[in-house]
């Protein structure tokens, strides 16, 4: 029997939702523990697809090289988030992002197969996927959007917001992203260099929006933040 803890972080996971407490320890059941070490790769960009993962403990990152060699980082998975997933409905395809641990990291994996047929005995699991694939096509969808038409002041906003949404959590002066993602980091997320994050963070300390330290930022002020963001400050 799958120990409670894995159910729980199971239950949590926008894929399984949809799922009975039952239907859950099957799943669990059925999955192989992985552990990554911090910096080493679940897998990497061009590998075969062949499994999906969700995360249980640690943080990894999502990152993809493109045509002339630079790494963009695409998000932040934080436990009970899936990742792996595209070879699920396309066979033999690979995958086209790297997932690297942050930290010491644990995932419970699943054979393209095994998980498909899960999916065939539940049709809300379908669903369910078909919602999850259309959210992050239509999120990066957004990203594209954000790089072509907003200012970079935006973009970093924006970054900062969302994973603030995806991993953020409140502390006493605001709400702290413990990203541990160098400013370089950031800087590939936004399409921008180290020095302009280096400033902005700065400008932004200055007017009291955010702390920022080593690897983390404290939003101070979140709707001053979604202000610059939504382009309303003049």
């Amino acid at each position: 029997m799958p120990h409670p803890d894995l159910i729980e972080i199971l239950s949590r996971t926008a894929l399984l939702q949809v799922c009975t407490p039952a239907e859950l320890a099957a799943i669990a059941a059925a999955g192989t523990p992985r552990r990554v070490e911090e910096d080493s790769f679940f897998f990497q960009q061009g590998d075969p697809a062949g499994r999906l993962y969700v995360l249980t403990t640690g943080r990894a990152r999502l990152t993809q090289v493109t045509v002339d060699g630079q790494q963009i980082v695409l998000r932040v998975i934080v436990p009970g988030q899936m990742f792996g997933a595209v070879g699920l409905t396309q066979a033999g395809v690979d995958y086209p992002i790297s997932a690297q641990a942050i930290e010491d990291s644990q995932a419970l994996a699943w054979e393209n197969e095994t998980f498909r047929q899960f999916c065939e005995r539940n049709p809300k699991l379908s669903f369910s996927l078909m919602g999850l694939m259309t959210a992050y096509i239509q999120e990066m969808q957004d990203r594209y959007r954000e790089l072509a038409t907003e200012r970079v002041e935006q973009r970093l906003a924006r970054t900062l917001l969302r994973l603030a949404a995806q991993s953020g959590r409140k502390v006493e002066n605001g709400v702290l992203v413990d990203m541990l993602l160098s400013r370089q980091a950031l800087a590939e997320m936004t399409g921008t260099t180290l020095y302009t994050v280096s400033r902005l963070f700065s400008d932004w300390e200055r007017r009291g929006l955010i702390e920022a330290g080593r690897k983390k930022v404290v939003i101070v002020n979140p709707h001053g933040l979604v202000q610059i963001a939504e382009d309303l400050v003049k």
